[in-house]
């Protein structure tokens, strides 16, 4: 049921292992359609949009709810981009001793938009090192709460585990990895702002992180939450994603045989996008 996000925590990434304290309302999504599929021994698989494919790599635009690859360990009949790629692809690279194949970066399970996979392991090894020479530009947009203070700016702030909730990342001031988002604000609304993000570094949950430190939770993030907005929520009436109000609209890197700078962009999605149409009528900027 967790691998299938049908259990829900508030204030807390759900995951096995999770330690429960006092107080805490754990909500269980009894849906018998979901369970019985997800546990019948033939799933069926996902439907994932293909935005560029050739011999050596191909990209995505990744659904909402669908992980990237099994959580280490982890061997449910559960579909992830991995899993789809294979079936689509058949055998892919991947890194040794994981269930990963064709996989170079990631994105969270309830993050939409482009992902780049690697059909050949001259693709693998050279995307794989794009990312972690911080060569591939990427291009987030987002919902936040309230409106960031300044048009642009980078946050520089490093990134390491929480210490007193092991499973989510958190800003810290020494021992952590450094950590380098640049924001700008595309529209201001009452209360919100539709804010782009390009992050340099490819940190766990970066941009959310980020952004909650600097008093701007993603809409609908139930994990990450500022002081100053954790009561903050959607107006009853506004059409509500269900999920943290991230997108990754656009990807740039080299094509791993003809150096040709490639360009692969992912339509907003439509959830966001039906919010931002709402916000723009009724929560125009004053």
């Amino acid at each position: 049921m967790i691998d299938l996000g049908l259990v829900d925590v508030p204030g807390h990434r759900v995951r096995p292992g999770l330690n429960l304290d006092a107080e805490l309302t754990v909500t269980f999504q009894l849906d018998e359609k979901v369970i019985v599929d997800a546990l019948s021994p033939e799933l069926p698989v996902p439907e994932i949009p293909l935005l560029y494919d050739d011999p050596d790599l191909c990209a995505i635009n990744k659904p909402v709810g669908i992980a990237a690859h099994p959580p280490d360990g982890r061997h449910r009949p559960v579909h992830t981009v991995a899993s789809w790629a294979k079936d689509k692809f058949g055998e892919l690279p991947t890194v040794p001793d994981a269930d990963r194949p064709g996989i170079v970066h990631r994105l969270d399970r309830d993050t939409s938009g482009v992902m780049v996979l690697a059909k050949t392991q001259v693709a693998f090894d050279f995307l794989k090192a794009q990312f972690r020479e911080r060569t591939a530009e990427k291009e987030y947009h987002c919902i936040v709460y309230g409106v960031p203070r300044f048009h642009s700016d980078w946050i520089e702030r490093s990134i390491g585990s929480d210490k007193k909730h092991p499973e989510r990342m958190t800003v810290v001031p020494e021992g952590g990895r450094e950590s380098s988002t640049y924001y700008e604000v595309v529209e201001r609304f009452d209360g919100f702002a539709h804010v782009l993000c390009r992050p340099k570094t490819g940190r766990t949950h970066q941009i959310r992180v980020h952004m909650t430190a600097i008093g701007h939770s993603l809409v609908g993030d139930k994990v990450y939450l500022s002081r100053r907005r954790q009561h903050d929520s959607l107006p009853v009436e506004a059409p509500d994603p269900g999920r943290h109000c991230l997108h990754a609209l656009r990807l740039t890197v080299p094509h791993p045989l003809t150096q040709e700078r490639l360009v692969i962009e992912a339509p907003m999605a439509d959830d966001i996008e039906l919010l931002l149409a709402w916000l723009r009528e009724n929560l125009a900027a004053k």
